[in-house]
């Protein structure tokens, strides 16, 4: 197959993926999960019937691409978040803060958390994460913002399944000052 011909229907294949995630997501926000059908998503995202389900058998694997596509979204997302900050306790606050961001804007959805979270893709970005933020408390320890004698790895878990708690807090200044308490736990012990 010509290589133009091949780029022109895997272009082809990621629009009509894409704009069935898409059409997915706007269902998901205005109907919920259990309103949504493959004749509706077909129908918003354009295409006919028999071509959604070349790409996707049922809602459930059209939640799961979507579901991976946010992961996905994420991580990207705390990277930027990141990649904007100055210095190594910037960084590590800006990523902490966007991952409790993120927690927080779940709270109240009706997806099966349960059935998302037994994916390889979400231990992948599970892991992802972790290393993420192992390696920005490395770089807070170099410059002794990071209490000592606590393995980053540690300090990572403890940082991320704190914030986990974001997704059940009622309003962003409540997040904010969850962060703030979770970085006050990071810091090295003040002599008294």
């Amino acid at each position: 197959m010509p290589r133009l011909w091949t780029e022109t229907i895997e272009e082809h294949r990621r629009a009509v993926h894409d704009a069935t995630l898409d059409a997915f997501a706007a269902q998901l926000a205005e109907h919920g999960l259990a309103s949504v059908t493959m004749s509706q998503l077909a129908a918003a995202a354009g295409i006919g019937r028999a071509t959604l389900y070349k790409y996707f058998p049922d809602v459930e694997s059209v939640l799961v691409a979507w579901h991976e596509r946010q992961i996905t979204r994420h991580l990207h997302l705390l990277e930027q978040a990141r990649d904007a900050a100055d210095g190594p306790g910037a960084r590590l606050e800006a990523v902490l803060s966007a991952f409790a961001q993120i927690q927080h804007a779940h709270q109240g959805s009706d997806l099966p958390v349960a059935m998302l979270h037994r994916g390889r893709h979400v231990t992948e970005a599970r892991q992802q994460l972790h290393v993420l933020v192992s390696d920005l408390i490395t770089a807070c320890a170099a410059s002794g913002d990071i209490r000592p004698g606590v393995p980053a790895g540690e300090l990572a878990s403890y940082c991320l399944h704190a914030l986990s708690a974001a997704g059940g807090i009622p309003s962003r200044a409540a997040v904010r000052r969850l962060v703030a308490v979770t970085l006050a736990g990071l810091r090295p012990e003040t002599p008294r």
